[in-house]
């Protein structure tokens, strides 16, 4: 037994590790909780070591390729070189050990809280009132934060709120998971207790959790588990729905719950939160001057609306709610260099290209537009919504300057290895910064990485607002004028509406569609603005999770697509004899799809071999969850060989064996 419970404890970090030897890490090397949490700084110190144990999206330090840019990865947004096991049912296998089923970082949440609370409340905590409550409102918000990723992983999940004795029944007992709409109300009230004690501005700027963060937080939680259970009710995905593996569970005999009033709650607590931020950004939203390259020779900012993804310090942009900042003393990465000279082995879907509008609001596909096509690049973009202009590289961009002289772009590399090939021949431009320095010097990228931005809290109202009334509100109006005129598209949303045809629409944009029935027209739209949006932000996968969006595929398989390769764009791609450097084959050989198969490069078609996803992206409903790793299932049951002994239920479709896929 004691083997099993150092086993629990160090390895899956459900319940112990010595507040000693957390504590030997610096800056809090030689301590003990005795002597420490006495002062703002003991607080501090602590709150701000908790920071790179919460799963942010934000660039890691030293980190080459695209970085966040690229985390829109495996979805009908954008995609990698090689394919994702979330679409190839059977293969995506179930773990032994997984790090989101850890709780070590939980735990060093909760021990502060047992060591800070009391103090606090005896008011036995030197320095200033603010900076203390600014620090143990950072840590409920990271706390908060933390369980946010488990809920969209593994959606029930154990709560736990203290720091738990050394004890086998008690860690067994504490490991039962908890239904996915109480662990979801168990994040909001840690955010409420955030609110509370948060100040709208930090010492440290908005390099750490604030007052708007957490409201913003707040809003996103409540959006996604809200739609959630919208859209996946009465299915295993939901507490209480047909096939719920919680109701095999004896401890949650009783649990019982009424779907639509926790629809209700969820949405409106959305709608609430994003109103106390959208109302503040709404006005102040980044400048969009239209001009696509954002810097000039001497490094003046021409776009800030572009360089808001690219300054080194984005402290200055209003819509900036919360960004993680780099130093050449400390902290450093090399993204630039893939942003700046190749494709960084991802790439834009047609999908996402079309699903952009015209500037004067209509789609591409409507009467009148004025689309000019895709036989180019410069054709696809031109007159689009700036989203789309700003953020995609073309051949001849200007990439960086060397001694005041523009060094351009180069046509798309979709014959590179795979860590620099623009997949799709859509190439991301988003987070260039234009300096030769961090382009071609490695270890010298100090570009910030956004966490939390205000225009989020407009689309969260919008949606959440949108589903709860049926009709758009007079802020909801106000808010998408806002967002469209900072695009360059006319403001009319409802000339979009109305010229907007469902049946188009689907076959790029898997946003079409919740349970495997087409949205409403004005719903979607909704859905397109805050695709297009988040270009390259790492939010369509949680969306498209969200909205039950994937059924579609179950049975007819989704063929990624990019750029128009069979038209005047093979030319780019011609040895200096003049043959092509294109190759049709089936063998390794092969590395661009036959035109019979389509005039659109298909990134998995390139050849057939070792080629899984050469017939499309299939999809299955167990993969909504990530499997519970098997060690959860040994370490908690009396008799290890038998894993079904455990307190713990797989997530619906999923095998609890390590190495095996769906039941």
């Amino acid at each position: 037994m004691k083997r099993y419970l150092k086993y629990i404890a160090l390895s899956a970090g459900v319940l112990l590790a010595s507040c000693d030897k957390f504590l030997d890490r610096e800056p809090l090397d030689k301590v003990t909780p005795d002597n420490f949490f006495n002062t703002e700084s003991d607080l501090l110190s602590y709150a701000i070591n908790l920071y790179p144990d919460v799963s942010f999206s934000t660039i890691p330090p030293g980190q080459y390729g695209l970085s966040v840019f690229k985390s829109d990865d495996a979805t009908d947004n954008q995609v990698a070189p090689a394919g994702n096991a979330r679409f190839l049912p059977g293969e995506w296998r179930v773990p032994s050990t997984s790090k989101e089923w850890n709780f070590e970082s939980i735990r060093k949440c909760n021990y502060f809280f047992e060591k800070v609370l009391p103090k606090y409340e005896a008011n036995e905590i030197k320095g200033s009132p603010a900076n203390i409550k600014q620090c143990i409102g950072e840590v409920y918000a990271l706390r908060a934060q933390i369980y946010f990723v488990r809920l969209q992983n593994f959606g029930d999940f154990p709560i736990i709120t203290e720091v738990l004795p050394d004890e086998n029944a008690i860690l067994t007992e504490q490991s039962k998971r908890r239904p996915q709409n109480e662990v979801a109300r168990f994040i909001l009230s840690d955010l409420d207790k955030a609110i509370a004690l948060l100040s709208e501005s930090t010492p440290n700027g908005k390099n750490r959790i604030n007052l708007n963060a957490a409201y913003l937080l707040k809003s996103r939680v409540a959006l996604y588990e809200g739609t959630w259970l919208k859209y996946h009710k009465g299915t295993a995905q939901v507490p209480g729905g047909a096939g719920w593996p919680g109701a095999q569970a004896s401890y949650l005999s009783g649990f019982s719950i009424n779907i639509d009033d926790e629809i209700k709650f969820f949405l409106t607590e959305a709608k609430n939160a994003a109103k106390v931020v959208a109302d503040k950004m709404v006005n102040n939203l980044t400048p969009n001057s239209g001009v696509r390259v954002a810097r000039d020779a001497s490094m003046a900012i021409k776009n800030r609306y572009f360089m808001m993804f690219a300054d080194d310090n984005m402290e200055s942009y209003d819509e900036v709610i919360f960004w993680r900042k780099y130093s050449r003393t400390e902290q450093t990465h090399n993204i630039q260099m893939e942003l700046a000279r190749n494709g960084g082995g991802s790439g834009y879907t047609k999908g996402l290209v079309d699903s952009y509008l015209m500037k004067n609001g209509l789609p591409i596909y409507a009467s009148g537009s004025g689309y000019l096509g895709d036989e180019t690049l410069f054709n696809t973009i031109e007159k689009r919504d700036d989203r789309l202009r700003l953020f995609t590289k073309l051949d001849n961009d200007t990439l960086y300057y060397h001694e005041g002289t523009p060094v351009k772009a180069r046509v798309p590399e979709i014959l590179n290895p795979a860590e620099t090939r623009a997949t799709t021949g859509y190439r991301v431009k988003k987070g260039l910064n234009y300096s030769e320095d961090d382009a071609t010097t490695h270890n010298r990228g100090i570009t910030g990485s956004i966490v939390f931005r205000g225009a989020e809290a407009l689309l969260n109202y919008m949606e959440a607002q949108y589903l709860l009334d049926g009709t758009l509100d007079g802020s909801s109006q106000n808010y998408w004028r806002a967002l469209r005129t900072r695009a360059n598209v006319d403001p009319d949303f409802q000339k979009t509406i109305n010229a907007t045809d469902m049946e188009k629409e689907k076959l790029g944009d898997w946003g079409a569609y919740s349970a495997g029935t087409l949205v409403n027209t004005t719903l979607y739209n909704i859905r397109r603005e805050r695709r297009n949006e988040f270009i390259a932000e790492g939010m369509r996968w949680a969306d498209l999770k969200r909205w039950r969006s994937m059924e579609q595929i179950k049975n007819t398989p989704y063929i990624v697509e990019g750029f128009k390769i069979w038209g005047t764009m093979k030319d780019w791609y011609k040895n200096q004899d003049g043959t092509s450097k294109l190759v049709v084959s089936d063998t390794d050989k092969g590395n661009v799809n036959p035109q019979s198969n389509s005039v659109y490069l298909r990134p998995y078609q390139r050849n057939k071999v070792n080629n899984l996803y050469y017939d499309g992206y299939k999809w299955n409903d167990a993969h909504y969850f990530e499997p519970i790793p098997m060690d959860a299932f040994r370490l908690t049951s009396q008799n290890q060989a038998n894993l079904d002994g455990s307190v713990i239920y797989q997530n619906p479709g999923w095998s609890k064996v390590a190495g095996e896929s769906l039941k």
